[in-house]
């Protein structure tokens, strides 16, 4: 295990480059970096993850079960802290984010217990923000 997190480098498809702006930046508050027309750099809570505008509906949504739930089976997302998962949970429900799976605690009482939420952005791309309150249980089998 490495004992420093090197920040991941993601590149992922919308229709619309200021509507990504837009969610990347005010729900979800993340910073931007360069960008033209046809991309955008986000600081996906200190990783870089690039919107890139494609034309069409190419990406579907294959799911798999996890803990009774039909998963996202292509999703990106972060691991917060216990409190800023809350914290964010809520300014999503505030802001009347339609989510694909409520926040909630799934494998409660076992290992890896987690709080986690899935939503999509305006172009469709699953996210998936998670907490656990032990992050040592992040591995956890």
């Amino acid at each position: 295990m490495v004992s420093s997190l090197r920040p991941f480098h993601l590149a992922f498809p919308v229709r619309d480059i200021p509507e990504a702006r837009q969610f990347y930046r005010d729900v979800l508050g993340c910073g931007i970096g360069r960008s033209t027309d046809t991309w955008i750099d986000f600081d996906f809570f200190g990783h870089q993850v690039v919107a890139h505008r494609v034309d069409g509906d190419e990406w579907g949504v294959p799911t798999g079960d996890v803990d009774g739930h039909q998963v996202p089976a292509r999703h990106f997302g972060v691991v917060l802290d216990w409190d800023d998962w809350q914290t964010l949970a809520d300014k999503l429900k505030a802001a009347g984010i339609s989510f694909l799976i409520e926040p909630y605690i799934r494998f409660e009482g076992q290992p890896g217990e987690q709080a986690t939420m899935f939503f999509t952005d305006p172009s469709g791309n699953a996210l998936e923000f998670k907490s656990f309150k032990d992050r040592s249980q992040l591995f956890a089998t």
